[in-house]
């Protein structure tokens, strides 16, 4: 059964890199097999794992229109459309949820996600999953959100208060969730060890500012473009040995 890891913070505070920078790990050290969802409607996944997003959810769902094959009901025929959905990259697989037109599309989107995820964990050894900004467009969900979920905050106390209220929607919705962690991007020292006591999560630790990073990330380039001896780099080994012998 696969460790489904999933991301979450305010947005600004690098948790796409980060989920980038976990995919990569992972098949550099040979963990197993992986897949990135970028469930985030305003895609950016795929650009910092270096490939180009050539389909998404969002767009299957605006193509179905009446095209559902006779004998077969429309969510069947939507799974097996998914399916050719999900992009085979060198050592990573990745899916992308889009936005569909139209109103009211989005819970359908998320729905037809939630059922993918199930089949999902049976076929990959890691599933790392980019969420929106907030988990808002989650809140029908019924199933585990994550087996770990890390919350992404920068040094300020508007991240930190955002890490909060993330871990409060976990509660309030009732997600599944094994493991939550507060991660907190470009470690500021001025930050106050209370400030992080409050946000209310085990501290995974932090990673540095990294120039070669932020230029990468300004220039749309992938973290696969990253030096080995990157100080981020360096330092999200460490914590990542943590995530892998998470059980």
């Amino acid at each position: 059964m696969g460790k489904i890891i999933a991301m979450a913070g305010k947005g600004g505070t690098g948790k796409t890199t980060i989920a980038a920078v976990i995919v990569r790990l992972i098949k550099e050290k040979k963990l197993g097999s992986v897949i990135a969802i970028d469930a985030d409607p305003n895609s950016n996944l795929a650009q910092s794992l270096g490939v180009e997003n050539r389909s998404n959810i969002g767009e299957i769902l605006d193509g179905i229109a009446d095209n559902v094959p006779e004998g077969m009901t429309k969510d069947r025929f939507i799974q097996l459309k998914v399916q050719t959905a999900i992009q085979e990259e060198d050592g990573f697989d990745l899916l992308s949820m889009g936005k569909p037109e139209g109103p009211g599309c989005y819970c359908y989107v998320n729905n037809i996600l939630r059922s993918v995820m199930a089949s999902l964990v049976k076929d990959y050894d890691y599933i790392i999953v980019d969420n929106e900004a907030g988990l808002e467009h989650l809140s029908r969900r019924t199933s585990r959100l994550a087996d770990i979920l890390i919350v992404v905050s920068d040094s300020s106390v508007v991240g930190l208060r955002s890490a909060k209220r993330i871990i409060e929607l976990v509660s309030e919705l009732k997600f599944e969730v094994k493991k939550s962690f507060l991660l907190v991007n470009r470690f500021n020292k001025n930050i106050r060890e209370e400030q992080i006591k409050e946000a209310g999560l085990d501290y995974l630790g932090n990673l540095p500012a990294d120039p070669g990073l932020e230029k990468i990330s300004l220039e749309g380039k992938s973290v696969f473009e990253l030096k080995p001896d990157a100080a981020f780099l360096k330092a999200f080994n460490l914590l990542g040995d943590s995530i892998w012998k998470l059980n």
